[in-house]
């Protein structure tokens, strides 16, 4: 293994000047100049852009711009002790000690590893202390080689800049023992996924949770997953920190999650598999705080979970099964891919929905098609006439406006393109992390004959739809996951996320659709096709009541996903007709997802004495989080009272979905709420159907929790 440091990587004194860009490109100089860059000015670049996401300057004097890049090959650490100081932008003032981190693009697990061990050793004082005493760059490399249990390099010639070389010397200061992570009795290297600050007896200490996370997933990471743990460690609290970094992240285990009071989530990108946290109080912040204020994070997690009540929440129902980590039931790990996938695919929906509802609405529903035309053979300043085009209903008549249009519907068909590539890519990869996004959105391709396959008469291989896309998104993450398990020698390691992976996946997983699943799962959608096709009278009333339960039930849960997408992927594909049953559906989904904040909202006015003051504080947000089509902003009274709760709003979407069917209710953009009235089919029946679902879902909850016993911490009013 190539050594992360070496003596032609250190510099002593080193006069740079006051910006923080001129020290990261003298620091990148160190590596080209050591023979560690592969691209001197790729490796700049790519630490410029990891420091404009957010400063990384250090509390103590330290600074740790870094990045993942292709401009090394093997990991490397570069250090110089500044003087003068150059600020990094830490609270405290500027860097007298900095580290440059290059990882590869790649990702060698061993060295990345090494990596988060000396993230952790940053937050030490004895470690920079150490780097601070010492009186040579021997001394330096022996001190950091000592701190993560690396074998010290051999010596090398002294560096340009003069610093005296020689025979390496111990470390000039006191390092902890980095084999073991602090409070965990395990290998430090084990513990990168989850690491746990824990005393000998913890059935008198208080229990907390926490997941760090930042862009790069090297260095921040690790150090606020340091500074939790030690500062829980001085607070006399059980800590179990999951580490979501670039060596990969071992779930927490449910039955840690459940005993937990409360969950600190300290980080600059999305939490991974957030939903096994929900109902929990929590903490959030960026991934910085707890590297400068770990003891207040602490503290105030301690507060949230003394008063559950009255504190933020992580949103969703806490489930009852095991659903993380090893734990994981079968029906529990199938809802989290699922979720996973539809999480992700809903911004492609809605943006590209909303785009050619829009551009219906700047241009007439009969922009479909001349649109090609107008794009090709017009301009800004060579504007169509619509009446020409035969654009009847183009805004104002005006020729900005059906290009403004033909342009918005262009836009918004290639976002609504893509939400089944995504569907499939995100359910690969919750399946088998980043190795499976490739072959994912390959099988979701697949699903939407994005390459438009078809015989020499024109007649098109059958699109499998969404069910293709789940399947097949299942499918290529089964098949990266397996492949990802295979041992392979060293040299072929950084091959496997970028090559070998994303070939073979899709290659299996794509044979596997196109001959034995692909026409099967179409008959399918046709069948589901026709069937909306003949919907009437009394099963289109039912339809709506049972999407409307499905969207109050657990108010952007599984089931709640299930019936938008059902609505969503429809609209795309739905005729110009108004009567089209894809457009139907998608107005019964809509408003029965506006009914329940709004119900809740409603009720809280009408009977504020049923309701404490967080929940008529979160009343006052209802009214806008419904009318945007929001249903989660209903969570937070749900996850208080959820037996009085839920059945009400449920009563008030059923109505609210039966009443848009009944009434033929049709929108043509699938998010938006209130704000796209422009998209919807017969108005007046929209807006009758959502305020009687909102008047009988606020009565039923005011009945409800009128009937059971009441609250203490509810003030009279």
């Amino acid at each position: 293994m190539t050594s992360l440091i070496t003596t032609d990587l250190v510099r002593l004194g080193a006069d740079w000047g006051s910006d923080k860009h001129d020290v990261i490109r003298a620091l990148a100089g160190v590596v080209d100049d050591a023979g560690r860059a592969t691209s001197k000015d790729q490796l700049i670049e790519d630490a410029f852009a990891r420091e404009s996401t957010s400063a990384t300057g250090l509390p103590g004097g330290i600074a740790i711009p870094h990045c993942r890049t292709a401009g090394v090959e093997v990991p490397t650490l570069a250090f110089a002790r500044l003087d003068p100081p150059v600020d990094f932008g830490a609270k405290d003032g500027p860097a007298d000690l900095a580290f440059l981190i290059a990882a590869p693009a790649g990702g060698d697990a061993d060295h990345l590893t090494i990596l988060t061990k000396l993230a952790r050793a940053l937050v030490k004082p004895a470690f920079t202390d150490a780097l601070r005493s010492a009186e040579s760059v021997e001394e330096v490399v022996e001190v950091v080689t000592h701190e993560l249990g690396e074998p010290a390099p051999a010596a090398a010639a002294a560096p340009a800049s003069g610093a005296p070389s020689g025979a390496a010397t111990p470390g000039g200061g006191e390092t902890t023992t980095p084999t073991q992570a602090p409070g965990t009795g395990a290998p430090a290297a084990a513990t990168a996924g989850v690491a746990t600050a824990s005393p000998t007896d913890t059935s008198t200490k208080p229990s907390l949770v926490a997941v760090t996370a930042c862009p790069t997933g090297i260095a921040h990471t690790y150090m606020a997953a340091e500074a939790l743990e030690a500062a829980a460690e001085r607070a006399g609290v059980d800590l179990a920190v999951e580490t979501q970094g670039s060596v990969g992240a071992t779930p927490l285990p449910h039955d840690t999650i459940s005993r937990a009071g409360a969950v600190i989530f300290a980080v600059d990108v999305g939490v991974r598999d957030r939903g096994r946290f929900a109902g929990k109080p929590m903490v959030s912040s960026s991934v910085k705080r707890p590297i400068d204020d770990a003891d207040a994070m602490i503290a105030e997690a301690l507060r949230y979970a003394a008063d559950p009540a009255g504190s933020p929440r992580v949103e969703g129902e806490a489930s009852s099964g095991s659903e993380a980590g090893g734990d994981e039931s079968w029906g529990g790990r199938i809802r989290r891919v699922l979720m996973t996938g539809v999480s992700y695919m809903i911004p492609f929906v809605a943006a590209g929905g909303l785009l050619i509802a829009l551009s219906f609405l700047l241009g007439g529903y009969e922009i479909v098609g001349p649109y090609g035309d107008i794009a090709v053979n017009y301009g800004i300043f060579n504007l169509p006439d619509p009446a020409a085009l035969g654009l009847d209903h183009a805004l104002f008549d005006s020729g900005l406006m059906a290009y403004l249009g033909a342009l918005f519907f262009i836009i918004g068909k290639t976002a609504f393109a893509l939400f089944l590539p995504a569907l499939g890519g995100y359910i690969a990869y919750a399946i088998a992390d980043r190795p499976g996004i490739a072959p994912g959105f390959v099988l979701g391709g697949l699903s939407a004959n994005l390459f438009n396959v078809q015989s020499s008469d024109g007649v098109a291989y059958p699109a499998t739809g969404f069910i293709g896309a789940m399947i097949g998104g299942a499918l290529a993450g089964i098949a990266a996951h397996w492949i990802a398990s295979w041992k392979v020698p060293t040299w072929a390691r950084g091959l496997m996320p970028v090559l070998v992976i994303p070939l073979f996946a899709s290659v299996l997983a794509g044979l596997a659709m196109l001959i034995v699943l692909g026409r099967p799962i179409s008959w399918l959608m046709d069948q589901l096709t026709e069937g909306l096709n003949s919907m009437s009278g009394g099963s289109a009333i039912l339809l709506g009541v049972i999407l409307g339960l499905m969207m109050a039930f657990d108010m952007g849960g599984p089931l709640n996903k299930v019936a938008y997408t059902f609505a969503a992927v429809g609209v795309g594909g739905a005729s110009l007709a108004s009567d089209a049953p894809e457009l139907q559906i998608m107005a019964a989904v809509m408003l029965a997802g506006m009914v329940p904040p709004i119900a809740l909202a409603l009720a809280t006015v009408l009977r504020p004495g049923l309701f404490n003051v967080p929940e008529r504080e979160n009343g006052k947000a209802g009214w806008l989080l419904g009318l945007s089509f929001i249903t989660e902003g209903a969570i937070p009274f749900a996850a208080a009272d959820p037996l009085r709760v839920i059945p009400g709003i449920m009563a008030g979407s059923a109505v609210t979905g039966g009443l848009s069917m009944a009434m033929e209710v049709g929108v043509r953009a699938p998010h938006g709420g209130i704000f796209v009235l422009f998209a919807v089919e017969n108005v007046l029946g929209y807006l009758i159907a959502l305020a009687a679902g909102v008047v009988v879902g606020a009565v039923a909850v005011i009945a409800l929790k009128s009937m059971g016993s009441r609250d203490p911490d509810v003030a009279t009013v």
